[in-house]
């Protein structure tokens, strides 16, 4: 973890360098400009970890102010970088070939203002059009076909939420929305994939109160994402038991279908251990009924596949700002979407109902998801 925190700030010290240089490139502004311009960068770098460090202490008004702007700064940064390097790019042919051609091409390439203003203006946009995009809260839904539903059950709706992340900026309008989806999809089943609370969960007054409204007539069931243990593991479990949510600890319950549900891997980082693995908590489970399985990381044990029907996970969020889901594809194939796995397992990854950080997501909408099992 201390290893992940200072290559995020070295990367992230290094966007706000690159958006400097490409600023005083196109201005020639002096130390009256580059002073202040300085001192709020080094604010804007140090901003998760006020905001963490104000949660922690109980100034809540500073830390949900700081992580408003100091995210939506970050997905500012962010998107600045990318078209910043994007036009870089632009330039390395255009200069290699006048080089090789010896000719003067310079009419080609950008000036170091227009070099400037272009991803400037490109993130703005991009980051305005983002946060209204994480506010559009999608349905998405696949169909089953299964022989494994139980005698005079034709039909059973599972609904997912996923990477929900209440705290400072997911708050009870967002939680309001999510839930409004929730019920029109009208539920015989709803899962949470992990993630359900984001960093110090002290402030959600309310909320549990607002997701306890929702009582499916077979149960909502929950697993620990890793921010459930960043959170505080106490705190956590008491904030998922009064919602309502039965929580599924390398446990599994029959009913009309398996559910099966696993801890998120982080939990080893903190010394803890897990309950059963899910090879055989998979293993126990009567195989004339359907098995849902629960795991928050979109990750395949390849020793359980046939072992369950379909894998329900989140936690990448489809990289939550293009292009950085070039990246998270990377650490995971299967970013989001249905895949099928073989010997009758299938996976289904959710793009995450809420936002981690940046209040903004581009070409990443968030998504309820519904999963209808039909008797075939």
């Amino acid at each position: 973890m201390t290893l992940f925190f200072l290559l995020f700030f070295i990367v992230y010290s290094g966007m706000h360098l690159y958006a400097f240089l490409k600023a005083r490139a196109a201005f020639a502004f002096g130390n009256r400009v580059a002073i202040p311009l300085l001192l709020l960068i080094i604010v804007m770098n140090l901003a998760p970890v006020i905001v963490r460090v104000s949660e922690k202490y109980g100034y809540e008004t500073l830390a949900r102010f700081l992580s408003f702007s100091g995210y939506l700064w970050m997905a500012l940064l962010f998107l600045f970088f990318s078209t910043g390097l994007a036009t870089d790019l632009y330039h390395m042919p255009v200069r290699l070939a006048g080089l090789l051609s010896r000719r003067d091409l310079s009419a080609f390439t950008l000036t170091a203002k227009a070099a400037f203003l272009i991803p400037f203006f490109s993130s703005l946009v991009l980051t305005s059009y983002g946060y209204f995009e994480a506010k559009d809260i999608r349905t998405e839904r696949i169909t089953l076909k299964t022989a494994k539903l139980p005698d005079g059950m034709d039909r059973l709706t599972v609904v997912q939420i996923s990477d929900v992340h209440l705290g400072l900026i997911v708050r009870e309008t967002r939680l309001a929305k999510i839930l409004e989806e929730v019920k029109k999809a009208k539920p015989d089943m709803l899962v949470d994939t992990g993630d359900l609370v984001d960093g110090q969960i002290n402030g959600l007054n309310g909320l549990s109160d607002m997701l306890s409204e929702i009582n499916p007539p077979y149960g909502k069931f929950a697993i620990l994402g890793n921010h459930e243990f960043y959170a505080g593991l106490g705190q956590s479990l008491d904030f998922i038991k009064k919602s309502g949510f039965r929580l599924l600890r390398g446990e599994a319950v029959s009913g009309p279908i398996n559910i099966a549900g696993v801890d998120d891997n982080v939990l080893f980082t903190y010394g803890l251990e897990r309950g059963k693995g899910e090879s055989e908590l998979l293993k126990g489970l009567p195989g004339d009924r359907f098995t849902l399985l629960l795991k928050h990381r979109p990750e395949v044990d390849k020793n359980t596949i046939g072992l369950y029907d379909l894998q329900l996970s989140g936690h990448a969020h489809r990289g939550q700002i293009f292009p950085f889901t070039l990246i998270v594809k990377l650490r995971f194939p299967y970013l989001s979407g249905f895949f099928e796995l073989g010997k009758g397992s299938n996976l289904y990854v959710s793009r995450g109902t809420g936002t981690w950080g940046p209040p903004v997501r581009l070409l990443s909408p968030p998504e309820v998801t519904v999963i209808e099992l039909v008797r075939e």
